[in-house]
């Protein structure tokens, strides 16, 4: 609205400028004896001028919008296909390929398996929430194709298959298997490990804080589970590194669907 109104002013300035440069043509012709033949008449010396002043201020050029590299974060670094890929996502649209990939570089944190990557990171945010008087206790961490299979079964054969849907993955679906991602438990109410209430223990409380800190996203929130397809889990946690993880931190950012542009969503993949 504000711009239709500039125009407007825009085209008033423009009439009433011509108006006086006819003035001043029609009396300076009439001076010089433009009636008498061989002058510039006019409507033409108003032509000129005209032309000239719409001329010498033309519109500025729209700024352009920021690209990643301006503003100092690369989204393109990592594949996000690549199971290999600190960056890879894997949803429900989304499976591993292949589905039975593993990694080959594990290792044993507090006694729960990620990869070489994440281990250094995990050590740093126990240490630092120990500092802070709460005790985050890793629950579990790789899990293989077959182990999947199994985890989700046991879900679904104390739950149902409804519940096992919104909550645990499909073997070949689960971040689980890539070894970027594990589950915590709470130091201080072990009767939230699992639950909804996770969230709102001192343990839950603190890695929705301080995980990207160390390169850790809260996978699965209240405001993603659109996106992501899984209802919250406060005490799921997806390694992708300080500098992702602090980025999206800085810019509001949830998911890496919503990140990278990647479909995601309730619905698998038929395969």
């Amino acid at each position: 609205m504000a711009q239709r109104r500039g125009s407007r002013r825009t085209a008033v300035v423009s009439v009433l400028t011509v108006a006086t440069l006819a003035a001043v043509a029609f009396v300076t012709w009439g001076i010089a004896g433009g009636g008498q033949g061989g002058g510039t008449t006019p409507v033409a010396q108003v032509e000129a001028w005209a032309g000239a002043l719409t001329h010498t201020a033309p519109e500025p050029e729209p700024e352009a919008e920021p690209t990643t590299a301006e503003v100092g974060f690369d989204l393109t670094a990592y594949s996000t296909t690549d199971p290999a890929s600190p960056w890879v996502i894997v949803n429900k649209q989304h499976p591993l390929t292949p589905s039975d990939w593993a990694p080959d570089d594990l290792v044993a944190v507090d006694g729960v398996q990620v990869r070489a990557d994440v281990a250094a990171d995990l050590e740093a945010m126990l240490a630092a929430a120990a500092a802070d008087g709460v005790e985050i206790l890793p629950r579990d961490g790789y899990r293989s194709f077959a182990g999947q299979a199994a985890a989700r079964a046991a879900v679904e054969q104390r739950r149902g298959f409804e519940h096992a849907e919104r909550y645990s993955a499909r073997p070949g679906f689960s971040e689980h298997q890539t070894g970027l991602a594990l589950d915590v438990d709470s130091g201080s109410n072990p009767s939230c490990d699992l639950q909804t209430c996770f969230a709102q223990t001192a343990e839950g409380l603190w890695v929705a804080e301080h995980g990207h800190e160390h390169g850790f996203l809260v996978r699965y929130t209240p405001e993603n589970t659109e996106t992501t397809g899984y209802s919250p889990e406060g005490w799921h946690l997806r390694w992708v590194g300080r500098d992702l993880a602090g980025w999206m931190h800085a810019e509001g950012r949830t998911s890496l669907e919503d990140v990278f542009g990647v479909p995601g969503g309730s619905t698998y993949l038929e395969q």
